[in-house]
């Protein structure tokens, strides 16, 4: 399983964050809210290009197997949810 993890803020700001977090994985940019748009997940009351906080699982073909999205951006889907999506090959 491979992580990866996207927001709108700037290159450089990603790239801060992730040096100075040394994170394990990716911070990926999503230009012009292209990907949050495209997956589903924007927040109605903030606009286009703002994203629901979420996780994906995503096949290698990128197709979702399953899509967690929860409103206001202090909260994350529950992680035991997702590992329980995935432990049991649920698709979306």
């Amino acid at each position: 399983m491979n992580i990866a993890a996207m927001t709108y803020d700037s290159t450089e700001t990603l790239k801060a964050f992730h040096d100075g977090q040394e994170l394990g994985f990716p911070l990926l940019r999503d230009v012009d809210g292209q990907h949050v748009n495209a997956f589903g997940v924007p927040d109605e009351n903030l606009g286009r290009g703002i994203p629901l906080p979420g996780i994906f699982w995503l096949a290698p073909d990128g197709r979702i197997n399953a899509k967690f999205a929860v409103p206001g951006y202090r909260t994350r889907p529950p992680l035991t949810e997702v590992l329980a999506a995935v432990e049991a090959g649920t698709d979306a």
